[in-house]
């Protein structure tokens, strides 16, 4: 009797066992796998491709939810930084993809891209250029950022401006100071600059200064080979100077922002405007673009005489990069992932004519003309540099941006003094 009690117990146990695990298969089955995005924005850009993907992968896996939590650009880096501190960063996140993201890769919380794009069998449809321009804003760290656009830098111009005063896209920059003149006698403002958002003002300096220098100029300057206080840069702060005193760059050019700007440019108010590809988010809207796409070129950054810098050489920035945390990293994440991004390249092409760090497999025949010159020109690009206070701290950055607007507007601040007072915070931090 006792040996029946006990074989009575086992399997009164063996069925209870197997009760359980049913009910965790079930669970387990149940389980939702949340994937949060923390961007500066929802609706727009890369976001807008992500989202459809992820809809679309959705439908098929519906125990993932794929979300967005958008908050402001400013507030953007905060936040990531006491995400990571606390080791709860969301699955992706939008962040700057230069010193910032690399104080988080040192601190082992994102996830190594390449590594993961391999595994996935997704790495060759990364652009090589891109994947290499966003290792080096990490010092060769390695790849922990996405490339969801790719911009090249130069100047846009109004084709029908130049055209109607016989102007022709120039070569060197005496030459485009030339046709400045030219328009400013005529009544028309012969450049559009952000001032106000001070980072065109910087980007005007940095153009001169990689065609005087080289490429390579403010990655010498990060590695303390090279400093600001060369005649050179100086030269560079000089020439942007007077541009702005001229009048080249507009009477009111510190009241200007981005969005601004790029309306007195596509008003045709405005003859060239210095800025990236991803204007072609707005170039490609009608209801903004009153120039019509077919009245708007593209230059490289003309050459400087005696300079070291070549046409086919340009300042290259992959936006507002996108990284994974690495804790939350998960099959079901991978999994996603490699769905979502398959097909990102392509879609981001015939959907909103985007150039992205994404192989295109399929060019639609339907891309836009201005897309499809800026694709052609970033495969032919032979090196690329950064901006001029990638690497900066913020409190370089801050301090560049800044006086960058004296600069333009005061005669009495001496390029010299600029580049001095920059030289001195870089040399403060070593």
């Amino acid at each position: 009797m006792r040996r029946l009690a006990v074989a009575s117990v086992l399997i009164s146990l063996l069925i209870s066992s197997c009760g359980r695990t049913d009910y965790a298969d079930e669970t387990q089955a149940d389980k939702k796998t949340d994937i949060v995005y923390i961007s500066n924005e929802e609706v727009g850009s890369s976001v807008e491709i992500i989202r459809q993907l992820s809809e679309e992968y959705e439908a098929e896996h519906p125990n993932v939810r794929f979300s967005i939590e958008a908050i402001p650009e400013g507030d953007l880096s905060q936040r990531i930084t006491l995400l990571a501190a606390s080791n709860d960063l969301p699955a992706l996140f939008r962040y700057q993809s230069g010193r910032p993201l690399l104080d988080l890769i040192r601190s082992d919380s994102v996830l190594n891209l390449e590594e993961t794009f391999k595994e996935l069998d997704l790495y060759d449809r990364l652009n090589p250029a891109a994947v290499e321009l966003l290792k080096s804003a990490v010092d060769g760290a390695g790849l922990y950022a996405l490339p969801l656009e790719m911009n090249i830098e130069g100047f846009w111009y109004n084709k029908a401006i130049f055209e109607r005063y016989g102007l022709k896209e120039p070569q060197t920059w005496d030459e485009m100071l030339r046709i400045a003149e030219t328009l400013k006698a005529a009544g028309i403002q012969p450049f559009s600059v952000a001032g106000k958002d001070k980072w065109q003002i910087t980007r005007l300096i940095n153009a001169y200064a990689i065609r005087k220098i080289g490429v390579d100029a403010m990655e010498q300057v990060d590695k303390g080979t090279l400093k600001l206080t060369d005649p050179r840069f100086i030269e560079a702060a000089s020439v942007v100077q007077d541009m702005g005193l001229k009048g080249y760059l507009g009477r009111a050019v510190n009241t200007l922002d981005v969005n601004a700007a790029t309306d007195l440019f596509l008003q045709g108010q405005a003859a060239m405007y210095y800025s990236g590809s991803w204007l072609l988010r707005d170039f490609n809207v009608p209801e903004r673009n009153k120039l019509g796409a077919e009245n708007i070129g593209f230059f490289s950054i003309p050459l400087v005489e005696g300079g070291a810098g070549q046409l086919d050489e340009y300042p290259m920035n992959a936006g507002l990069t996108t990284s994974f945390s690495k804790a939350a990293y998960t099959e079901e994440v991978g999994d996603w992932m490699k769905d979502v991004f398959e097909e990102y390249g392509d879609r981001a092409m015939s959907e909103l004519g985007m150039v992205t760090g994404f192989n295109v497999e399929s060019m639609p025949e339907n891309v836009p003309p201005l897309t499809r010159m800026v694709q052609e020109k970033i495969e032919g690009v032979k090196r690329a540099s950064g901006w001029f206070e990638a690497k900066f701290s913020t409190k370089a950055q801050l301090l560049a941006w800044n006086n960058a607007q004296l600069l333009v507007t005061d005669s009495r601040f001496a390029p010299t003094r600029y580049m001095t007072e920059l030289q001195a915070v870089l040399d403060s931090e070593q």
